[in-house]
Order: C-alpha cells, then sequence, then structure tokens
C-alpha cells in the first residue's frame, strides 16, 4: 500500500516537474523583444478606437537596424475573431464594414488579441500614404478597431 503511495506520489511529481518546464520555454519563445531591450525610435504613435468591436491601446512606429515596425503596447486589446489581420489605411478613419482593396495595405495576421506584439512593415510601403493602422476581419469585412497615425 506505502509502495502504492510513493509511486503515485513520484508520478505526480514528474509529470509537475515536467510541466512547469514545458510552460517555461513557452514564454521564452516569444519574438517580440521587449521595450526594455531595445530602445528604438518612435517615428509616430496613435491609440486604438473602437469600430465594430472594442479596441484599446496605442500603436507606435518605430524603426529598429533601418527596419521599420507597427509596435502595439501592453495595454492593446480586441475581440477574437475568424480572419483578423493588421493593415494600414488610407485615411484617419477607416469604415466599420466594406473596405476597399485600393484603401488599405496588409500588413500580417493578427498575432493574439491582447498584450504587446510587433509586425514588420514592408519595405515598399509608403507610410505617407497612410493615415490609420486598423484592426480587421478579412472574412466579414469589418473593421474591429484603429488608431489615426499623425500625418
Amino acid at each position: 500500500m506505502k509502495f502504492q503511495h510513493l509511486v503515485i506520489l513520484g508520478i505526480t511529481a514528474v509529470l509537475t516537474i515536467a510541466c512547469t518546464k514545458e510552460v517555461s520555454l513557452n514564454t521564452v519563445a516569444d519574438k517580440t523583444p521587449s521595450a526594455k531591450a531595445v530602445a528604438s525610435p518612435v517615428v509616430g504613435s496613435g491609440s486604438f478606437k473602437a469600430a465594430e468591436h472594442p479596441t484599446q491601446g496605442k500603436v507606435s512606429i518605430v524603426t529598429e537596424q533601418g527596419k521599420r515596425y507597427l509596435k502595439f503596447d501592453e495595454n492593446f486589446k480586441t475581440d477574437n475573431g475568424p480572419d483578423v489581420f493588421v493593415i494600414l489605411y488610407r485615411s484617419d478613419a477607416p469604415p466599420q464594414y466594406g473596405i476597399k482593396k485600393q484603401d488599405y495595405v496588409s500588413i500580417a495576421r493578427l498575432q493574439k488579441i491582447r498584450g504587446s506584439q510587433r509586425y514588420a512593415l514592408p519595405e515598399n510601403v509608403k507610410l505617407a500614404d497612410f493615415r490609420s493602422v486598423a484592426i480587421w476581419c478579412r472574412k466579414f469585412n469589418a473593421t474591429f478597431g484603429y488608431a489615426s497615425l499623425p500625418g
């Protein structure tokens, strides 16, 4: 009887340690460097506003080693959706529905619905042509939220 308890206790300990190590490895795998680790000059920034869904937080355009990035702060938050992207839009405030292809450029699929994250801007994108960053659902052509950028 005591042997069974020791075996169960041993298995539980091994599983607990294995799960803890797995979680630790996953948290290290975040590809977004922290703002404290790298000081990047901010080119422009704006605060997210709700459109079709509640969206909040700040977005900045930063340059790092000659590359430009959209950087969402740790307060970024929006709703989940089936086909959500980060886009640059030509006007200050994209419509809630019916964005036309010629009015935006897609940057990337949204990485996560909350927290700090960043997106590399393609070198061929001329930022002066775009006035806002939007969280956009491609499937329903709906703007979840947006942030105006300084012109």
